[in-house]
């Protein structure tokens, strides 16, 4: 039986089909903007790629559990 994904991977999903973009995609742009704080990478992905806060929130927290 498959695990049920739980935490921000859970978005994944939801991002892909919602923005047409791989999630890779939006791991790369967020690598560049590693100066800025969470809340600040959240706002970027927001302004800029007109994300929803839940799904900028999702990406930069599942990054910021990456790099631990």
């Amino acid at each position: 039986m498959t695990e049920k994904v739980k935490g921000p991977a859970s978005y994944f999903p939801s991002i892909e089909k919602t923005y047409g973009k791989p999630m890779q995609h939006w791991f790369d742009l967020l690598a560049a903007k590693t100066d800025l704080k969470h809340m600040e990478q959240v706002a970027w992905l927001k302004a800029e790629h007109a994300m929803g806060h839940g799904h900028a929130n999702a990406i930069v927290h599942y990054l910021k559990q990456q790099q631990k």
